[in-house]
């Protein structure tokens, strides 16, 4: 599990997973695929129950990049989300339509990574 899964475990904050891993790693992307379409209903669901105050869908821009998941739909849902509820999206090549409907953007730049500068894999307690 992922450092982030371990802490929210024991805040007692609920965490599902979209996909299978890396999508880069994966080897078989169409079941990659089925996976995210499969949980974004779920985060649908949630978004549109009202019974949460936040929600992070982490790393959702990637099958949004990807054409697995249709920008339109996901805009549509956050449209009907309840007022207070905050929606963040986290990951890299964000769609433009998802920009410019967002409250806040922010965009990190990578000034220097282990894993490309020195070829240092993701290390438990680190990155996960």
């Amino acid at each position: 599990h992922f450092g982030e899964h371990r802490a929210a475990k024991k805040l007692g904050i609920p965490i599902q997973a979209m996909g299978d891993g890396f999508t880069w790693r994966s080897k078989d992307l169409a079941t990659t695929s089925a996976l995210a379409v499969q949980q974004w209903e779920n985060c649908k669901a949630a978004i549109l129950s009202g019974e949460d105050d936040i929600i992070i869908l982490d790393e959702f821009t990637y099958p949004l990049h990807y054409g697995w998941i249709p920008v339109v739909e996901v805009l549509e849902v956050l449209q009907q989300r309840r007022p207070l509820l905050h929606v963040i999206i986290t990951g890299r090549y964000a769609p433009q339509e998802l920009i410019d409907y967002a409250d806040l953007v922010t965009e990190m730049q990578v000034v220097k990574h282990p894993y490309r500068d020195q070829g240092i894999r993701a290390q438990a307690g680190i990155e996960f």
